[in-house]
């Protein structure tokens, strides 16, 4: 059954009572293992919390460090310390952990800093980095092997400009430091509850509103998505089992086409909508954008043709599962359904309701 907030809490409350009852039981016998020390660089975000909320309910003691702006009254049961990873690591020093998760590390300096200062005194340093590390996304099948990006611009830290290659430094810095006690976990597009992106909640608002909608591309060109909670709750386990490496975090496990992922997305709506499909060079002449106008797809051309085949083996067979497609549709509905009007008003990606009908107008009326 797919874990919730809901079986998070009753989890954490069925193992406090055991323990409460039966003080002997210690808590290898509820996780099959020692509760361990954890340090998340972040936590307060959209991947942090599904971390945090997972590892707590299986007994770990938790300590956040953050700049304690964001969300700030979230977890009270977990330890908090402030700082800033740039330059600003006074309240790591002299403590010790058992785990790190590094969801924070953009710059490769900031997280050489931390990854320094912990050496040592943490027995695993998990970083979270992007499938954006690759060099050529033309190549179907790119697997943990394949070249990574260079920084065309050595000594920038603009991490929008080139996000790709400093993850991939940022990565060098831990394994640097950590050896094969570096684990480096590779999403892709993660998506679920508490995305700020809207990159994936775009398709369940638009599709549960009905009508006809503008579909990318050929019906059976591939997508990727990862459940926020399948990859955080990975993260955890892998942090557990001490297993080192670097792996390509991608979802689902088989195959997913854009028809169904939108049709399976259809179906936990009560909505009557239609998809129309649009070829990309039509997009194109009409500046419609693949991955913002139309979020998650890519036409499997030119130098994105490989986007929709990254390897993912390597990743399942250390334990990463996946829960349903609906599961992942329906708790992002509900989620986006108890957030505030002005913030539902505007989709921060996704092509506007005008635009969207204006090409399928001319969709309709094209010269044949």
């Amino acid at each position: 059954m797919p874990t919730t907030r809901r079986n998070f809490i009753q989890s954490s409350a069925a193992a406090g009572a055991a323990l409460a009852l039966a003080p002997q039981v210690r808590a290898e016998s509820l996780f099959g293992r020692a509760p361990m020390r954890v340090l998340i660089l972040g936590g307060t975000g959209f991947i942090g919390p599904h971390q945090v909320e997972y590892a707590l309910a299986r007994g770990h003691k938790l300590t956040l460090f953050n700049r304690g702006k964001t969300n700030p009254n979230l977890f009270p049961k977990a330890e908090k310390l402030e700082g800033d990873r740039d330059g600003k690591l006074d309240a790591l020093k002299g403590r010790t952990w058992d785990l790190v998760i590094d969801n924070s590390g953009y710059v490769p300096r900031h997280v050489r800093d931390s990854a320094q200062l912990l050496k040592g005194k943490v027995g695993r340093y998990l970083f979270v980095s992007t499938l954006s590390v690759f060099a050529d996304f033309s190549v179907k099948g790119l697997d943990e092997n394949s070249p990574t990006a260079p920084l065309t611009e050595p000594g920038s830290e603009d991490s929008r400009k080139h996000y790709g290659p400093l993850k991939a430094l940022c990565e060098q810095e831990v394994l640097t430091a950590y050896g094969d006690k570096a684990t480096i976990v590779r999403p892709g597009l993660i998506v679920g509850p508490g995305d700020t992106t809207d990159r994936f909640t775009y398709w369940p608002v638009r599709i549960d509103k009905g009508g006809e909608v503008l579909a990318p591309g050929q019906p059976d060109e591939p997508v990727l998505i990862i459940d926020v909670r399948d990859l955080c709750e990975w993260c955890v386990r892998l942090g557990e089992s001490g297993v080192g490496g670097i792996f390509n975090a991608v979802g689902p496990k088989a195959q997913l086409s854009i028809a169904e992922m939108l049709y399976g997305i259809k179906s936990v709506t009560t909505s009557g909508a239609q998809f129309t499909f649009v070829p990309a060079d039509f997009l194109e002449q009409h500046k419609v954008r693949p991955w913002s106008d139309m979020p998650v797809w890519f036409p499997p051309k030119g130098p994105m043709a490989g986007f929709g085949f990254f390897s993912r083996e390597k990743a399942i067979a250390n334990g990463l599962t996946f829960r349903p497609l609906a599961d992942t549709a329906k708790a992002t509905l509900d989620w986006w359904k108890t957030l505030p009007a002005e913030r539902r008003a505007t989709l921060k990606a996704g092509i506007s309701a005008e635009r969207e009908a204006a090409v399928l107008a001319a969709w309709r009326n094209r010269t044949p």
